[in-house]
């Protein structure tokens, strides 16, 4: 049983979509302690299942298939408990510099794919993209990749598709757009979720999840750091553009893009589904296999209506 007086661990990731998170720390005295995890929502999956974590925000499509798949260890881990980002997310899709080769999306068939980690969202949108491209075979019985190669995190990406290690990897577009600036990579094109973008899980460790008062303490300091950046996008700027890795015009472009949930507790099992649906169609996700989307919600923490 996990004690309820210690400080909640919490993972995310450190771009700028955590900013509500840093101003519900700085601003509301959220009591936590913060661990970043740059390789992603698959390391936040294996840290909750190791008992490393209590909660993760990070990727639905990454969550939905940690739990979706046929192999799921015991009971996944983790569960639904609340909704962090409403708008889709733009995976930029890249390529090295120097490989003219490489020269649109329908030239990566068959290559090699640079990944964070087996089951990052990463992972998931590259077969998300060989179905929006007719790539996967009916049966599912080849890879629309020639290799799946696993880098860790966004540094090792970028030098995998120079080095040749790696032909392609897809990432957020506003965390890639700096370095097609600086011209380290190569924009190929993009896709985006058909999903809201990223939700919150807790581990199944903790008992009665929705009754812990930490995690009830979580939801009100998010709603609160979510509504100060709504209110203040000047200091939300300035945070982003010197504490991570952004420009101060790709900061408040993105501010045009993104819509943070109002109320984070609670998630809509319909997004779920839908997400769900998508997955098993790219070959992710099996039909009549694996966790069903209402068991993957916390009871009691599933009835958000949609936006």
């Amino acid at each position: 049983m996990i004690d309820t007086t210690q400080s909640l661990r919490i993972g995310f990731v450190p771009e700028h979509f955590s900013t509500p998170i840093h101003f519900a720390k700085k601003h509301f005295g959220l009591s936590a302690t913060l661990t970043p995890f740059p390789s992603g929502s698959g390391h936040m999956i294996a840290a909750l299942r190791a008992g490393e974590i209590d909660v993760g925000i990070g990727l639905t499509e990454a969550w939905v298939a940690g739990l979706g798949k046929e192999d799921a260890p015991g009971d996944g881990g983790y569960r639904f408990v609340g909704t962090y980002v409403e708008t889709p997310l733009c995976w930029a899709i890249s390529t090295g510099a120097q490989h003219p080769e490489t020269s649109s999306v329908s030239s990566l068939k068959n290559s090699k794919i640079g990944i964070s980690r087996l089951g990052s969202g990463s992972q998931v949108m590259g077969f998300v993209l060989a179905d929006q491209q007719g790539w996967l075979s009916p049966d599912s019985s080849s890879s629309p990749y020639s290799e799946f190669v696993i880098l860790q995190n966004f540094a090792n990406l970028r030098k995998a598709v120079n080095d040749g290690s790696a032909d392609f990897f897809m990432w957020e577009h506003f965390t890639s757009k700096r370095y097609y600036d600086s011209g380290e990579i190569r924009r190929v094109g993009e896709i985006y979720t058909p999903w809201s973008s990223w939700k919150i899980v807790a581990s199944t460790s903790s008992t009665a999840l929705k009754d812990d008062p930490r995690l009830k303490d979580l939801f009100v300091k998010l709603d609160q750091g979510v509504k100060y950046f709504d209110g203040h996008h000047d200091e939300a700027v300035q945070y982003i553009s010197t504490e991570l890795d952004y420009s101060e015009e790709d900061a408040r472009e993105w501010l045009k893009t993104v819509r943070f949930a109002g109320e984070t507790a609670g998630v809509d099992v319909k997004v779920i589904e839908g997400c769900m649906d998508v997955l098993r169609k790219a070959g992710v996700l099996r039909e009549g296999t694996g966790m069903q989307a209402q068991a993957m919600l916390t009871e009691g923490l599933g009835k958000k209506l949609p936006m």
